[in-house]
């Protein structure tokens, strides 16, 4: 039998192992995680009873090999989830699929409301006409010039900062882009290839849009046939947050007889000629070498690289040039917000129904605001008395923030909250916990213009395959992260050599969460 080695137990690491496991017996697979949990950026951590999702994940693909894999490893509710019960609300319900109020193992059906709160008021997210249409009369009559403007007269679509003045004019950019990604990124706009906002903002008609911010502004009627939607209304969502997932998954792999070792650090990959011959791995304080004859990487292409013998001085140098963003969450529990739910949504308590609230003002460092009752009522310990909150924060390994104590941290993002109006006081608070998360974000600038470079190198180990976010240097999805895995299963029981298709996941310029 021969042996499959998988570096990683979070979404494609774990979707390749089951596939793998299922789809053929020639396989036994052992699957290697560094830290303790299962999940990767998709786990969920417990804490006093309430759980946190560490940066917000929807379950919606418009790849159908996806949505049923996910269905039949956590089929969809068929009876109202406790705040649909409470509320009367009318949410999709398979027929004979479980009850959440009875059984844990059930996808629930989620409504999806995403905002950006700028000097505090709510703007539509993504950015789109609709957007638009919330601004005063006098900056959107600035907005529409300055896309007159940007329309007119060009960029070279070199940077993100011209591939978002070229798509929204210089005055939207300075208010919903700028600050924004500088917070995401660690890097002006300027600095960033634009790869990754074509890829993250709506598809909008540019002329079709300034017609209608004119018309507006004239008094005219806006057209609906200029603006593209790319947002899905609901969402689908494990009842435990995506962490119950991936748990579900780790064990049916090992129900199919895979090994999962947590605790296990890849530090060296032995190659020799055009194969990778085995890896090293630290656990316990004592290294261990394992043999394979295939090999599947979710680990970060640049620590990939690092622990490879002979690398070429050039392809090391790329490999160690790419960039990453690191995250920090704050979870916070309160009594309440002092955001008003000015929306036609029904929540309890009236909570406002955004799932991620989008943090535009570059007077705090917090880049978003996850509600984590509104992802599902049953993260939280008591969701009718209490909201549990995440804030998000971006920042890079090693700096003053990243370093920053768990004390220090609560008492800096309760403090933002106030600055916001957000809540009243420190008082407010009832329970906190922080959480870090190395390597996030792939970036896309410094050595990542050469990415092709590296991927031909690695391309040259026949037995190596790269996939999900990090493997593949990617700012991938969930869903993309397991295409990628279905991929690479498909070519190693195919026995297809190149590995165009694994690389080709997530290349399409535009994003959109939408089935054509």
């Amino acid at each position: 039998m021969k042996r499959a080695v998988i570096i990683g137990a979070g979404p494609a690491g774990i979707t390749a192992a089951y596939e793998l496991l299922k789809q053929s017996k020639e396989y036994e697979v052992l699957v290697l995680e560094e830290s303790q949990e299962i999940g990767g950026i998709s786990r969920t951590v417990r804490y006093n009873g309430n759980r946190m999702d560490i940066g917000g994940h929807r379950f919606f693909s418009k790849d159908d090999r996806v949505t049923k894999w996910w269905d039949d490893m956590m089929p969809r509710q068929g009876k109202p989830s406790f705040d649909d019960r409470k509320l009367n609300r009318k949410v999709p319900l398979a027929k004979g699929g479980p009850d959440p109020e009875k059984e844990d193992r059930v996808m629930l059906t989620r409504r999806r409301v995403s905002r950006i709160y700028y000097k505090k008021k709510f703007f539509d997210y993504p950015v789109s006409a609709k957007t638009i249409f919330q601004l005063d009369i006098f900056t959107l009559l600035h907005a529409g010039f300055s896309y007159v403007y940007s329309a007119v007269f060009k960029r070279p679509v070199d940077s993100l900062e011209n591939f978002y003045i070229n798509s929204f004019g210089k005055k939207l950019y300075s208010m919903f882009f700028e600050g924004y990604t500088e917070k995401l990124w660690g890097r002006h706009p300027r600095e960033i290839a634009p790869d990754w906002g074509a890829q993250r903002t709506k598809g909008l008609s540019i002329m079709g849009i300034l017609k209608d911010i004119l018309s507006k502004a004239f008094g005219g009627k806006r057209s609906k046939k200029n603006v593209q939607t790319s947002l899905i209304e609901e969402f689908n969502y494990p009842k435990y947050g995506p962490g119950q997932l991936w748990e579900t998954a780790a064990s049916e792999v090992e129900k199919l007889g895979g090994e999962i070792r947590k605790g296990c650090k890849v530090t060296k990959i032995h190659t020799a000629g055009n194969r990778i011959e085995s890896i090293a791995y630290e656990c316990g304080g004592r290294e261990v070498t394992v043999e394979g004859d295939i090999f599947i990487s979710s680990m970060p292409v640049k620590d990939l690289v690092a622990g490879m013998n002979d690398v070429p001085e050039k392809t090391g140098a790329i490999a160690q040039g790419l960039p990453y963003r690191d995250f920090v969450t704050v979870g916070l529990l309160v009594k309440k917000l002092n955001l008003k739910n000015q929306t036609k949504l029904e929540t309890l308590n009236n909570l406002v129904p955004d799932c991620w609230i989008y943090v535009q003002d570059v007077g705090v460092k917090l880049g978003r605001i996850q509600i984590f009752n509104n992802w599902s009522p049953y993260l939280v310990k008591e969701p009718e008395k209490t909201v549990w909150i995440g804030l998000e924060y971006f920042c890079t390994e090693g700096d003053k923030y990243w370093n920053l104590s768990e004390e220090k941290w609560v008492k800096f993002g309760t403090a933002e909250l106030i600055k916001m109006g957000v809540i009243s006081s420190e008082k407010d608070v009832l329970d906190s916990h922080r959480e870090k998360v190395k390597k996030a974000y792939p970036a896309y600038f410094d050595t990542y213009g050469q990415m092709d470079e590296l991927i031909e190198y690695l391309d040259g180990f026949g037995n190596l395959y790269c996939v999900g976010r990090n493997g593949q240097h990617r700012y991938n999805n969930m869903d993309h992260s397991m295409a990628t895995a279905f991929e690479a299963v498909g070519n190693i029981l195919s026995g297809r050599e190149d590995k165009k298709n694994i690389w080709s996941v997530n290349t399409e310029k535009e994003y959109h969460e939408e089935k054509k």
